[in-house]
């Protein structure tokens, strides 16, 4: 008997750590998924289009060309 009672212990934490785990999992999604948001927030907000760029031999980089 005390066997029965011993391995209903083990399932009953078992059990719980398999929730514990599953809930932690689901917070790191959602954190995850939040900081992608707002990654792709600011990314948004500083693109420019600089147009085509061209070469500079002066300074040797390239600079912005006539915007079209």
């Amino acid at each position: 008997m005390p066997q029965i009672v011993f391995l209903a212990m083990i399932g009953a934490g078992l059990y719980i750590g398999y929730r514990w785990v599953a809930r932690v999992a689901k917070e790191a999604a959602a954190e995850l998924e939040r900081a992608q948001a707002e990654l792709r927030r600011r990314a948004g907000a500083r693109e420019k289009d600089l147009g085509q760029l061209v070469w500079d031999p002066a300074s040797g980089v390239y600079r912005p060309g006539k915007p079209h």
